[in-house]
């Protein structure tokens, strides 16, 4: 974290005083719940006279009434999420605020995290005298970089390949609802390449971004790559396509682990937009090819684009979390940050 922290100070010629953070991991659940408030009621008899409108005072009861739910002693709430507002039985409303009615229900996404994990995490930072001023779940802050509206309320599923977790997040009718870790990412990639050619990690990330493919089909027989095994010995040749069958092989296999997170989202109605692949392991070639393959439903990548000033720079997949992260103070819809 010093690390970064003195080279973005360089590089922005600034002093850091402050920071948000992203955070994803195996701990990380998410459910969705709802709760409802009576409205217009006077001391527990409902009376005529106070029609009124609802407030934020209202908003906030409602929120407050939704995340109330009995959480393990080791887990907090990271995001309390509105997806929509029922008044009476005027259905997804989005903001009720100004509205007439008697009752005020919320649909809210929870999203909770280990304790001991946030608070490692903000202790790392704060060492460095450095403040936290939000923890964001990481396919959360990716999907404000990498989608677009409409996506969102047509239906699409945003999924962050990291390294060492596969991220995801179900948008639908403009509301987020579905969110999800799977503890398996591309740095699993490098492995099978390091243990089946014996060769070291560093060397197998770059046969990895050099040759591999997602879909060996799409590879040569004929390219043959160099490696040497252990120091000393002679070197050995192995061709592109037979390296893209391993990492094809372990690719199905987190598109499988994937496509059952999706079908956890209790969504009627299927996405439109299909599926937006984004972060590090998303710039592995050929990975829409094998995604459509497999998974029957568009797939496209997701870059960085709602910052301007980022072209060459980073607008690639992989920076989409961090971008996130900047435009999370503005734009985010999360309960437990706006109090």
């Amino acid at each position: 974290i010093e690390k970064v922290l003195t080279d973005a100070e360089i590089m922005g010629n600034i002093k850091i005083t402050s920071s948000y953070l992203s955070i994803t991991g195996e701990h990380i659940r998410s459910i969705n719940t709802q709760a409802a408030i009576a409205l217009n009621r006077v001391n527990g008899t409902a009376g005529n006279i106070t029609e009124r409108s609802i407030d934020q005072a209202d908003i906030f009861q409602v929120l407050d009434l939704a995340q109330a739910v009995s959480l393990p002693v080791d887990k907090d709430i990271l995001h309390t999420i509105p997806q929509e507002y029922v008044v009476d039985t005027l259905e997804e409303i989005k903001n009720p605020q100004g509205m007439m009615g008697r009752r005020l229900e919320a649909r809210v996404h929870l999203v909770t995290a280990a304790s001991t994990a946030i608070n490692n995490l903000i202790s790392c930072v704060e060492e460095l005298g450095i403040t936290v001023d939000g923890l964001v779940f990481q396919p959360i802050a990716s999907a404000l970089a990498a989608l677009e509206d409409d996506e969102m309320d047509l239906g699409v599923t945003l999924v962050e390949l990291g390294s060492n977790t596969t991220n995801i997040a179900v948008y639908h009718g403009s509301a987020l609802r579905h969110s999800a870790s799977i503890p398996i990412g591309s740095a699993s990639i490098t492995n099978d390449i390091a243990v089946m050619l014996q060769i070291t990690k560093k060397e197998a990330e770059n046969i990895k971004i050099n040759y591999a493919s997602a879909l060996s089909s799409m590879s040569s027989s004929q390219l043959d790559i160099k490696y040497q095994p252990n120091r000393g010995s002679e070197e050995k040749t192995i061709s592109e396509q037979e390296v893209s069958q391993y990492v094809e092989a372990r690719m199905q296999e987190i598109l499988q682990m994937i496509i059952r997170e999706i079908s956890r989202a209790d969504i009627k109605d299927p996405l439109t937009y299909g599926i937006v692949v984004t972060g590090g392991g998303a710039e592995l070639r050929n990975i829409i090819n094998l995604a459509e393959n497999s998974m029957g439903v568009k797939v496209r990548i997701g870059k960085p684009t709602k910052i301007e000033g980022t072209q060459d720079i980073a607008d690639v997949p992989r920076y989409s979390t961090v971008m996130g992260l900047l435009l999370w103070p503005f734009h985010a819809m999360d309960h437990t940050r706006m109090q």
